[in-house]
């Protein structure tokens, strides 16, 4: 799966406690792990100022947490000062990292237009996986549910599909991921079409459930000869609920899900599947940025 991961944290989302559990997180294949916490720029002058006592505190939050490690696994730890998006940036180009984690607090769609979303900036800048974990969850979970949730980060994936080139994409970039993988830690996924239900009857659906289901199952077809385990669904009603419906009932360890909208103009006009689940889902989403313009 992943090897060289990037956990970013600002202490408030949680991530920081994951420094205890490298052991854990080892088993999902990560070989180099950095945590990154960017500091802000002091402003109390006219000119913006490496904030010193900030980072000197965040390094010392950080040697706090410091336990041991596995010896096969390399552990960073940096602490840089500046804007969140170009550090997180910097740090992920010097260590090549392949995954970046950070987490995601829920917030309505006036509010991430007004504010913005370094979810949405990283997704337009860099082509890296995003992996958002909600911080209420990372905050609430005892250390022995955090090692169990370290260990199958990936193990089970939803894949929302729905015939369009994103979910084409974001399907052959699991398949890539189940067979670069050096162990099973990606071990079974679940396609799900969910029919938008228009409601009124002289609208007919473009596409039908059995259509639906055989491309469905063409899909499944070809994921199985790559030793995954494969399960297809297709649902009516509405895509976002339709979709946390499907990962509550089938034990999903993550969502996964591709888009070209997030951050941009479409998305300020219309609101995305893919941004409307990032902000109702308690399940960790697993984003890949869309390869096209």
């Amino acid at each position: 799966m992943f090897q060289r991961v990037l956990i970013c944290t600002d202490f408030s989302d949680g991530l920081h406690r994951l420094r205890h559990f490298v052991s854990s997180l080892a088993l999902t294949g990560m070989k180099q792990i950095v945590f990154l916490h960017a500091v802000p720029l002091s402003e109390r002058g006219i000119i913006p100022q490496v904030d010193s006592e900030k980072i000197e505190q965040a390094q010392t939050r950080f040697a706090e947490a410091v336990g041991e490690s596995p010896t096969d696994v390399e552990v960073k730890i940096e602490v840089q000062s500046g804007k969140a998006v170009d550090t997180i940036l910097k740090v992920s180009q010097t260590y090549r990292s392949q995954l970046i984690i950070l987490g995601s607090q829920s917030r309505s769609l006036l509010t991430e237009k007004l504010v913005g979303s370094t979810m949405a900036n990283l997704s337009r800048r860099t082509p890296i996986p995003l992996l958002v974990l909600r911080p209420q969850l990372i905050c609430a979970y005892t250390s022995e549910e955090l090692i169990l949730r370290c260990q199958h980060l990936f193990r089970s994936l939803l894949l929302p599909y729905n015939g369009t080139q994103e979910a084409d994409y974001l399907v052959q970039q699991v398949k890539q991921l189940a067979q670069q993988q050096s162990g099973r830690y990606l071990q079974q996924c679940k396609l799900c079409w969910v029919l938008e239900d228009t409601g009124r009857r002289e609208i007919p659906r473009k596409i039908l459930p059995q259509q639906a289901g055989q491309t469905l199952s063409q899909i499944k077809a070809d994921l199985e000869g790559i030793n995954l385990q494969v399960e297809i669904e297709v649902r009516e009603g509405y895509s976002v609920t339709e979709v946390l419906e499907a990962a509550a009932m089938d034990d999903i360890s993550a969502i996964a899900v591709s888009s070209g909208t997030i951050g941009k103009l479409q998305e300020w006009l219309v609101s995305s599947f893919t941004a409307e689940l990032l902000r109702f889902s308690w399940y960790p989403v697993l984003f890949f940025p869309s390869q096209r313009g």
